[in-house]
């Protein structure tokens, strides 16, 4: 690795760890374009950030650029600052969410502000909407969880849990609970353990809780709940299972790295990147089904599985479709040496649109999902060095970088 490389290396590192919620931690105790195809260092740059181009009707009737080109942005808005994290962007219906105070709700079709709520979400939040509500920790720092309904802004649930638990997080849910995080506050307001609590969505009851392991990291926290699993990896290097009726620990594994990345799940298995290989474990007893392994001297980073297929990018630039069930490859990309590598992906139909990691050269791609072929680049022209987050939404993509939301026709 050469010396620029290591310090891309460290910058992404530190910021990627500011998305994930060590950077909430540095708060306090109390913070819980484009050219041709063939060309992919050519961008796109929108003259007007506050135009909408073909997007102020509400309609989806895009005109489709030339094969090459990247599509105008239907408009773009600043962001609250503060606005970092792998789930900080969030469609829910026809309102785009991007996290931050004061929280914001816009209008997807047009960019004009729905609602606004100041104090209402900690900046860095996890957008966290599961059956119709947002759900989030109290910016109070009051012990409470609250959902608003993602349409109005206005507050349609709270669980009072008090003073039982230190500055909760919210990091999974599904249509019966709510997944939290929180700190045990010792008699000297230190605190050395923390718990996984389930919450019941209807009651807002406690339904469950768990005490972790001592030496367990608050922060560093990817999680999602799948059927009866709850998932999570931590900054411990673990991928950990729990059923998500009772909260019992059904197994944990070691991995060889830290891991705060994205999980992805196919048909009964979790699949990790796990430094140089993409690992299945069954999540009913943490078997490991398949492996496979990057180039030497790459990482895996960015992965997740859409209508059926893995996609996993690699710190070689290069972007892998994979079999999930299998681990079998079907299509790999060159090295696409002149774009940062993807960090998160979304799908519309046949096309595959990637988000890239901190890099000047990143943004928006898309790829034919056929057979990898890179079709267009987007940048917003800012030279903001933030990581990309893309969001899919019928016929538009919801894209954030640094401190402004910008929305593409997906075409």
């Amino acid at each position: 690795m050469t010396r620029d490389e290591g310090r891309g290396a460290s910058r992404r590192g530190v910021l990627r760890l500011a998305g994930t919620g060590l950077g909430l931690a540095a708060l306090g105790a109390g913070a819980w374009g484009c050219g041709p195809a063939e060309d992919p260092a050519a961008v796109a740059t929108p003259s007007a950030p506050e135009t909408a181009p073909g997007g102020g009707t509400g309609g989806d009737a895009f005109t489709t650029p030339p094969p090459g080109t990247a599509p105008k942005p239907l408009w773009q808005r600043p962001t609250a600052k503060g606005s970092l994290g792998a789930d900080a962007l969030a469609v829910a219906g026809d309102v785009v969410l991007v996290s931050g105070d004061p929280l914001v709700g816009r209008d997807l079709a047009t960019g004009a502000e729905r609602w606004r709520r100041e104090e209402v979400a900690v900046p860095g939040a996890k957008m966290l909407v599961r059956g119709g509500t947002l759900y989030l920790a109290s910016a109070q720092y009051d012990g409470d969880v609250v959902g608003l309904d993602p349409a109005t802004g206005r507050e349609t649930w709270r669980s009072r849990l008090g003073k039982r638990f230190s500055q909760p997080r919210t990091i999974a849910a599904d249509e019966r609970r709510v997944y939290v995080l929180a700190g045990i506050l010792e008699k000297d307001l230190s605190v050395r353990r923390n718990v996984i609590a389930a919450i019941d969505a209807s009651t807002g009851k406690v339904a469950w809780q768990e005490l972790r392991d001592a030496g367990t990291e608050e922060y560093g926290i990817t999680a999602e709940a799948v059927g009866r699993h709850l998932v999570y990896t931590d900054f411990r290097e673990n991928v950990t299972v729990r059923d998500t009726a009772t909260g019992r620990q059904l197994w944990t594994k070691k991995i060889g790295r830290s891991n705060s990345g994205r999980l992805a799940f196919h048909d009964g298995l979790v699949i990790v990147a796990d430094a140089g290989r993409l690992r299945a474990f069954a999540l009913a007893d943490g078997t490991e089904k398949w492996s496979l392994a990057s180039e030497e001297f790459t990482r895996f980073h960015g992965i997740g599985v859409l209508d059926g297929v893995l996609y996993a990018a690699d710190s070689g630039h290069v972007l892998r479709a994979v079999e999930p069930g299998k681990g079998t490859e079907l299509w790999r990309t060159g090295a696409l040496l002149d774009v940062a590598y993807p960090g998160q992906f979304a799908k519309v139909g046949g096309t595959l649109y990637a988000a890239t990691e901190l890099d000047d050269k990143g943004g928006v791609l898309a790829f034919d999902a056929r057979d990898g072929k890179l079709r267009w680049r987007y940048n917003d022209g800012s030279g903001a060095l933030d990581r990309w987050y893309v969001v899919a939404a019928g016929g538009r993509l919801a894209a954030l970088h640094g401190e402004r939301v910008t929305v593409l026709p997906a075409v």
